[in-house]
């Protein structure tokens, strides 16, 4: 059957409004229907799991798990597989109906949590209407606006959170606000004023979630230092690992040892050189490509593998369908798909015996090395160096340029700005936006490389950090420094990250290259008003604004 679809969570969505037919991002409407069905059911879970916690009760984790999870399925760019979004729809019904149970109440007046899922996916694509983002003609539009923007700064959060908790790390005060939050945004009872509110809220959770997975990452692999990587390749068989997740590029560096096969990091992953509990395995042997929008045509008929495992998958095309893999909840129809076993481990010997069978590249390449592992504590290390820079003179302004990339026209503008910041600022640089510009030579400045690269869009507590410990050595907020936030953003993890910045209360973010679809007029305006928050305009305007120059 054919179904409608209306989706707008991501940057690239169609016209700047919304896709109607087919995703941007490959989504057919069978699965933007049942994703819509999925976060229809989380309300309804949620409806119940409150009715627990306001009664002083503990969600069990492995639902919150769930939750998370289905959350980071909907995500852009994660999960294609219909397969997949049937049996998680199956698998919130069984929830929904044991926290019903448990709470001894059947709230019949709530649509979400009286639903009942029919056994047969036909039916359940039928039903997917009642769950569509404007369904509901009647309501304000602002109201609409705001719901979809915490929604999607879920989103954003439950993708971090999910790493941090593969790591055994997890924050119950997260936790507890999927469920508080999802019930949020269906009471009508909420007015503007109040879901402005809980907006910045999510914000604030959505630091302590980015502060979880700093925490997590750092403690299980220390903290990063800075590294060169090579991004050319080595010859011989190879498995390149995509995606974010730091806990499946450990177990697959371990299962390969030995093997004569080398490790490449792809997009996000290029930070994890960084970590000293990764980088000592000796086959990690580079960096592959660049982000995550040119994977179709660097994975063209490649001699290796490729692993996904989190966001960022594309259409495979058919010349490495049968070499790419899958992890996590990433998914796409026809691709093979590696689960884990009950205490969390993966087997990866299929993809291990593709990548041999495969053999890989003839001959090295011609060697090309970047710098990367500035997360907070290896930039914060210069802090006296960086101080006595600024107040010399030496050192008049930094410019934070990050966040995702993408395919559309218009990104360049990052490309240029970076060129045409002066010799006398740094540039710090984090999320795949970096690839933009990261294979330049800035050069230095009062002795420390101009482009310091802080991580992945997960490393974004980092930057926060280096911020706040910053405008504490000047006695001064983050909005008194010399810095300037050149954002970039694409889904729904870049959500999360603007409204942790805005909960902070930064002000005079740049923010391109469009603005959100789903951020109403007059919520656009209360930012404006309210953070003085600006849509990127040229690279010339911008960088004298920041500066406080006449434009050239």
């Amino acid at each position: 059957m054919e179904n409608s679809m209306f989706c707008y969570q991501c940057e690239q969505t169609a016209g700047g409004k919304g896709c109607t037919k087919v995703g941007v991002c490959g989504k057919t409407p069978d699965i933007a229907c049942m994703q819509d069905l999925l976060i229809y059911q989380l309300k309804g879970i949620s409806s119940y799991a409150m009715l627990l916690i306001e009664k002083g009760e503990k969600i069990d984790k492995d639902i919150v798990s769930f939750v998370e999870n289905s959350l980071f399925t909907t995500l852009t760019n994660v999960n294609f597989d219909g397969d997949a979004h049937e049996k998680m729809l199956r698998k919130s019904h069984e929830i929904k109906q044991s926290l019903r149970e448990k709470s001894g109440e059947s709230l019949s007046d709530n649509e979400y949590a009286s639903y009942d899922l029919s056994e047969n996916r036909n039916q359940m694509l039928e039903d997917s209407i009642r769950a569509g983002i404007m369904f509901d003609q009647n309501l304000d539009a602002d109201i609409r606006s705001l719901r979809q923007t915490i929604l999607y700064g879920l989103k954003g959060m439950s993708a971090y959170s999910h790493q941090a908790r593969a790591l055994g790390f997890y924050s119950d005060q997260v936790d507890e606000f999927y469920f508080r939050a999802l019930k949020a945004i269906i009471d009508d009872d909420m007015a503007l004023e109040d879901l402005i509110t809980f907006t910045m809220k999510t914000g604030e959770i959505a630091v302590a979630c980015i502060q979880k997975l700093d925490e997590a990452n750092t403690t299980t692999y220390k903290n990063p230092k800075p590294q060169k990587v090579n991004v050319k390749l080595k010859k011989g068989p190879f498995i390149v690992v995509s995606g974010h997740d730091l806990k499946d590029l450990e177990m697959i560096l371990k299962q390969t040892e030995g093997k004569g096969i080398n490790i490449y990091t792809h997009g996000e992953m290029i930070p994890c050189h960084g970590y000293p509990e990764l980088n000592k395995y000796k086959h990690l042997a580079g960096n592959f490509g660049g982000a995550w929008q040119d994977q179709q045509k660097e994975f063209d008929n490649i001699p290796g593998c490729v692993l996904m495992t989190t966001n960022c998958l594309m259409k495979p095309r058919d010349s490495y369908k049968d070499r790419i893999f899958t992890t996590s909840v990433v998914g796409w129809d026809g691709l093979k798909y590696i689960g884990k076993s009950e205490n969390g481990e993966k087997d990866f010997s299929e993809i291990i015996e593709k990548a041999l069978e495969l053999g890989g590249y003839n001959e090295d390449q011609e060697p090309h090395e970047i710098l990367v592992g500035f997360g907070h504590e290896a930039t914060l290390s210069n802090a006296p160096a960086i101080i006595d820079a600024v107040k010399s003179g030496k050192l008049k302004h930094f410019f934070l340029i990050g966040g995702c990339d993408g395919a559309r026209a218009g990104r360049n503008y990052y490309t240029d700005f970076a060129k045409q910041v002066p010799k006398d600022c740094i540039i710090l640089t984090l999320a795949c936006g970096k690839y933009r510009f990261n294979k330049l030579d800035f050069g230095e400045v009062a002795g420390l490389p101009r482009l310091l690269d802080i991580g992945q869009c997960n490393d974004a507590y980092s930057a926060v950090k280096i911020a706040l410990a910053l405008a504490d050595a000047f006695d001064t907020d983050v909005n008194g420094l010399p810095l300037s936030i050149i954002l970039s953003w694409y889904e729904q993890k870049a959500v999360a990250d603007l409204l942790a910045l805005l909960s902070l209360g930064i002000k005079d973010i740049y923010l391109g290259p469009t603005l959100p679809a789903f951020i109403s007029p007059n919520v656009l305006q209360y930012l404006v008003d309210t953070f003085n928050l600006n849509t990127i305009s040229t690279p010339e305007k911008d960088l004298a604004t920041c500066l406080g120059v006449p434009a050239q």
